[in-house]
């Protein structure tokens, strides 16, 4: 793009619930664009529909898109040349518009009550006929209606949308799509309390903050006419549309639920981006298993972030449905994590430690990490795999300390014989312990998984661990014997 016309994209998210998968791909989509050809991302709250607003949902919506690392340019909290930008702000900018239109023939004042209106949306739902407004006021002489409205008489202001023709208009991903006018609605687009819909307010808003890229979900696709008209009507200059593919529940068949969106919680999942990040998910994972949903790339492509910048082309986008799956998010994930430089991960797993009550020795959990990364599928995983090296003792249940074949007797007799073996070493390395380790299982005729699997048992609480002589190798040799001894004790008492 050239200096005089850059590229200028928001992400214009309600602050009505939680930040979604939906949300989050759309703002990405907007960021990649508006990185990939030097433009600007600008963030604005639609917040003009009060009913619905829920206090928090704007914090929540900024926080996720730092913690995925999508930076704006322009923001309510931040600034910038074509503020304010939350909506219920710009109130006057709105009103004037809406005069506008009406001046120039393109709306009209209505005052028919609402239960006016319910009447004759029953009427047409019985006579299967279209639910529109039925023009009663769009014919109202224009001095009377200036009257009413001078008078103090509640109303508001509709858009009159063409009755005759067809209105046509290009999608970036979908190409041109045709309605015909007898089919479109007289919208609202002020309401009695002064406040717009978002029909008039958000395309207000991209004229007059220079937006050359509207992205947004297919739902808006329904009433993508009344913006395309509205926007004629002002002779302002039409923005490129792009319509997102929908979501799909994992089944692919139907969008998500509240039911299902439980279900997956349930299961260690979810659709919101505040609970992804407290699941233990990465923003590097998330990302890059969402731009994958709807982008004709490869699905198992690996990228982060700056290389998805590289790669974006909005031709390259696909309006097909985009199930959601939950398995791909795991494979990102952990891929990710893998990538991760050590001191990084480290920095990441800490607070889940701390979290558990533990007391975390940076240095040791430095040298755990090589042992514990390639298991990793969310930062949490690090408790069961790890939480064990900061415990001060481990007490495992005995019956788990008796291998396979054996009796609790015997078991206690070969933990006796590692003891012995272990408190002869003047120290306990990888390289130290395992070759006496392996003479001794040969000699006691039993196998490495009888020996092993109870000396794991014996230090670490636990059956599933890191690899055993790597672990033991971070522990003090006297936590090692005692932890031995601890399980001779466990067994004896068997």
């Amino acid at each position: 793009m050239n200096q005089s016309n850059p590229v200028r994209v928001r992400f214009a998210p309600s602050p009505t619930g939680r930040m979604h998968l939906g949300s989050a791909r759309t703002a990405l989509y907007d960021y990649l664009l508006a990185r990939r050809l030097g433009g600007q991302f600008i963030l604005r709250i639609e917040d003009t529909d009060r009913k619905r607003f829920v206090p928090g949902a704007e914090q929540e919506l900024i926080e996720g898109l730092r913690w995925l690392g999508l930076h704006y340019d322009e923001g309510p909290d931040i600034g910038g040349p074509y503020g304010p930008y939350r909506q219920t702000e710009r109130q006057e900018i709105y009103l004037r518009w809406a005069n506008e239109l009406v001046e120039r023939g393109h709306a009209f004042y209505c005052f028919c009550p609402p239960d006016r209106l319910e009447k004759v949306r029953q009427e047409q739902l019985k006579n299967k006929q279209p639910v529109r407004y039925d023009g009663t006021c769009r014919h109202l002489d224009p001095d009377e209606a200036r009257r009413r409205v001078r008078a103090g008489e509640r109303h508001v202001i509709r858009f009159k949308m063409p009755y005759e023709g067809e209105t046509r208009a290009v999608d970036a991903l979908r190409g041109e799509i045709v309605w015909q006018n007898r089919d479109l609605d007289d919208a609202i687009l002020l309401k009695s309390d002064g406040l717009p819909t978002y029909h008039l307010a958000a395309m207000a808003d991209d004229y007059e903050m220079k937006i050359t890229h509207v992205i947004r979900g297919s739902e808006w696709l329904s009433t993508f006419p009344l913006h395309v008209n509205l926007i004629r009507a002002l002779g302002w200059p039409e923005p490129v549309w792009i319509h997102l593919s929908v979501f799909l529940k994992p089944s692919g068949k139907g969008k998500m639920s509240k039911r299902e969106a439980a279900a997956a919680l349930n299961d260690g999942y979810s659709i919101f981006i505040k609970d992804l990040k407290e699941l233990g998910y990465i923003p590097e994972g998330v990302l890059n298993w969402i731009v994958l949903m709807g982008w004709g790339v490869a699905e198992d492509d690996v990228m982060t972030l700056e290389e998805m910048v590289q790669r974006f082309d909005i031709r390259n986008l696909n309006p097909a449905p985009a199930a959601i799956n939950f398995s791909k998010l795991d494979h990102f994930n952990g891929t990710h994590i893998r990538r991760l430089p050590a001191d990084d991960l480290a920095r990441r797993i800490k607070p889940y430690f701390e979290r558990a009550g533990y007391s975390v020795d940076d240095t040791l959990l430095l040298r755990i990490v090589p042992l514990i990364r390639e298991r990793l599928v969310t930062l949490d995983d690090c408790l069961p795999f790890a939480g064990w090296f900061f415990k001060d003792n481990v007490t495992p249940a005995p019956e788990t300390l008796v291998p396979k074949g054996l009796t609790p007797a015997e078991a206690a007799s070969v933990a006796r014989r590692v003891y012995d073996l272990l408190a002869a070493l003047p120290e306990i390395t990888h390289a130290s312990a395992e070759p006496p380790l392996r003479a001794l299982v040969e000699a006691l005729g039993l196998t490495p998984n009888q020996v092993f699997g109870l000396l794991r048992v014996a230090v670490t609480g636990q059956a599933v661990s890191p690899p055993l002589f790597e672990s033991m190798e971070l522990l003090s040799r006297e936590t090692i014997l005692a932890r031995v001894q601890n399980a001779i004790a466990l067994l004896e008492r068997m």
